[in-house]
């Protein structure tokens, strides 16, 4: 459980070596499909294997990739993220003029990624829909009234949730085991306008 919890916050080197689109874009796809070779990545990508190699090489450099213990050839090897999470910091006035355009790259893609993955899961036909998957999914929105502190504690419940599903799920294997995207997102609306104090509670739930 130690190591699941580890949480590494970039520092500006390997926030840099990340700050490129391909590169957040291999680091996307070892994430949601684990260890790929160059050759791997650069058939999903579109790419030459040379050129993911390259990436490839640049991401281990900062420690944000490994090479997968055990395997491949001196030929071919496979790459994996490491365990645990990484916080990729968002831009900052208080980041240097080239620490906050690498961390406006990097977030910018990584959000970029998210919507096209969630809008090709809303857009799936049927026919594509593993048996048993169809009606798995959650998209859901709520909008609450709260204070920070609220939040705060909102949060944590909510982390606390992510992190037994974790432990409970990780590593698992079957048949009928799949890859599944959990979003949580939690943030403050700026104000356009007053807050009622009898406003209602305004949910859109699709599943």
């Amino acid at each position: 459980m130690e190591e699941e919890q580890q949480l590494r916050r970039l520092d500006p080197g390997a926030l840099k070596a990340l700050a490129h689109p391909l590169r957040v874009r291999i680091f996307d796809l070892l994430s949601a499909h684990g260890p790929q070779t160059a050759s791997s990545l650069a058939s999903m990508l579109g790419e030459t294997s040379g050129s993911t190699s390259y990436h490839l090489r640049t991401l281990s450099a900062h420690d944000l990739i490994h090479e997968v213990e055990g395997r491949g050839t001196a030929r071919e090897r496979w790459w994996e993220l490491p365990q645990g999470r990484i916080d990729i910091p968002g831009p900052s006035q208080s980041m240097s003029p080239a620490n906050r355009a690498a961390a406006q790259i990097v977030s910018s893609e990584f959000f970029r990624l998210r919507h096209e993955t969630l809008m090709a899961y809303v857009n799936r036909p049927d026919t594509e829909v593993p048996e048993g998957w169809k009606d798995a999914g959650l998209i859901a929105t709520t909008l609450l009234e709260m204070t920070p502190a609220q939040m705060e504690d909102l949060k944590g419940e909510l982390m606390a949730v992510i992190d037994a599903a974790v432990e409970r799920y990780r590593g698992q294997t079957g048949p009928d085991v799949r890859r599944v995207s959990m979003r949580t997102e939690l943030f403050d609306i700026p104000a356009s306008g007053p807050v009622l104090p009898d406003a209602t509670d305004d949910s859109a739930e699709e599943s």
